[in-house]
């Protein structure tokens, strides 16, 4: 069979490889795009939406347990485990089947199968059904993905240890949940179980939750889980698990001594490892580092025409962070000049209860790079939305460079504030600074007067505290 030729090729339609092949179908290449599993990738099937779903019940069912406070009343309030997980899974579907709908439109010729590179500018695609396939292309987009990582010892089982995967379609519900770390994913997971009446604890290796945040966010949201009932154990390692009938004997160590605990379900969130194997690279002589592939600001491998983006290409590993580099790419290739995405300025966002979000450097990285700072904060409990929603609990705290006003970072806990951040993004994409922010007028009344109260706290003008 003849060889099929396309002026771009994509392995992987997650977030970053499906939009990289609509961006440069809109631009007139003709695209072929390979997927062994899902349309959508991890973030549609197994990571970003379905656990949006599961932590909106979960959160729904908290506010039904404080219906007395709004003057409602909620009799005999419960829930059903299996229909969490079945609108979860039939939102993902969803939007599943709307990428291959989109992939039609913009007359994307999608290969479902797995994909090696067995030369340069070559394709071998295992299809699922039928013939193999052999494409060409001077143009080849890695995209993917990254999977769970797993640490000797705490491998996963699906029964007694579970990733990500197994948490999004449990077999039970756990009783006695040890979830082993605190970025994202295992925070999220110990939110939404502990929510639903799981003895929850989670276990950090670093001295903080959330590490990636700014130390005063990070304290805050701990202070807010343990009112929750979660156990949050700082400093501390999971060095072993002994699994027997229908339980786990963790053996924790915090401050030099081991300590053992039993549960009947483990989460393990202990990071990601890029999808780096079995597709040739090495041979091609590309530069793996840490399971990701090494690439320029232009995510180039260095190897003439082939480009990595999203989670393979390493951190942020984010969903926004893989489109975006998509559509760089996919314009680059297309013989555009776009600008190369910049890691300070995405998001990161946690839809745990409370939620948090930020943008740029914390106030401790800004101080190791030297700057000159000017910190604002502001709580929610300062705020008339806030207290008429109920949500009285979380604060935003910005960070100045004093000598120029430009905005440094952002940091947010508490209700919504996943849409909150994007008017601090919005405002450093624009380089914003503090006079910009000032002289903004904020609509009345919403959660978002508080960006604008923690930017005149920032320089001893605020109004209501």
């Amino acid at each position: 069979m003849a060889p099929k030729s396309f002026d771009m090729i994509v392995i992987g339609a997650g977030p970053g490889g499906y939009v990289a092949a609509i961006r440069a179908a809109q631009l007139g290449l003709s695209v072929a795009i390979v997927e062994r599993e899902n349309m959508g990738g991890i973030c549609l099937n197994w990571g970003c939406i379905p656990t949006k779903a599961m932590l909106r019940s979960s959160e729904v069912f908290h506010l039904m347990h404080r219906a007395k406070e709004f003057g409602l009343t909620a009799d005999k309030i419960g829930y059903d485990l299996d229909a969490v997980v079945k609108r979860s899974r039939g939102v993902a579907k969803q939007l599943s089947d709307g990428i291959g709908h989109l992939m039609k439109k913009n007359k994307i010729n999608v290969f479902r199968g797995e994909a090696h590179l067995p030369a340069k500018g070559r394709v071998a695609v295992k299809m699922d059904k039928g013939d193999d396939e052999e494409l060409t292309s001077k143009n080849i987009v890695l995209a993917t993905g990254a999977r769970a990582r797993e640490l000797p010892g705490l491998e996963a089982d699906g029964d007694l240890v579970w990733t990500y995967r197994h948490a999004l379609v449990p077999p039970r519900m756990p009783k006695k949940l040890l979830v082993i770390g605190s970025g994202a994913i295992g925070i999220e997971f110990a939110s939404f179980y502990n929510t639903l009446g799981a003895q929850t604890t989670v276990v950090e290796v670093m001295d903080r939750i959330l590490p990636v945040e700014d130390a005063e966010i990070s304290k805050f949201a701990k202070k807010q889980f343990e009112k929750q009932g979660m156990t949050i154990l700082q400093k501390a390692a999971v060095k072993q698990l002994d699994r027997g009938k229908g339980k786990v004997t963790a053996h924790i160590e915090t401050g030099g001594k081991v300590e053992k605990q039993e549960f009947d379900t483990v989460i393990s969130a202990v990071g990601i490892v890029g999808n780096v194997e079995d597709l040739g690279l090495e041979d091609l002589g590309v530069k793996i580092d840490r399971a990701h592939v090494v690439t320029d600001e232009y995510c180039r491998t260095g190897v003439d025409g082939l480009y990595a983006i999203g989670d393979i290409a390493g951190a942020p590993w984010l969903a926004h962070k893989a489109s975006h580099e998509g559509v760089m790419v996919a314009e680059l290739i297309a013989g555009k000049d776009p600008h190369p995405v910049k890691p300070n300025s995405i998001a990161g966002c946690t839809y745990s209860n409370p939620q948090v979000a930020s943008v740029g450097y914390t106030e401790a990285k800004a101080k190791e790079l030297g700057y000159d700072i000017k910190v604002g904060r502001f709580p929610f409990i300062g705020n008339g939305k806030a207290i008429a929603l109920g949500e009285a609990e979380g604060m935003i705290k910005t960070i100045f460079d004093a000598k120029t006003g430009e905005l440094l970072g952002a940091h947010m806990i508490g209700a919504e504030v996943t849409e909150l951040i994007q008017g601090y993004i919005v405002g450093r994409q624009l380089e914003t600074t503090e006079e910009d922010l000032m002289n903004t007028v904020f609509p009345h009344p919403t959660l978002s007067e508080m960006m604008h109260e923690s930017v005149l706290d920032a320089y001893g003008r605020v109004i209501h505290m």
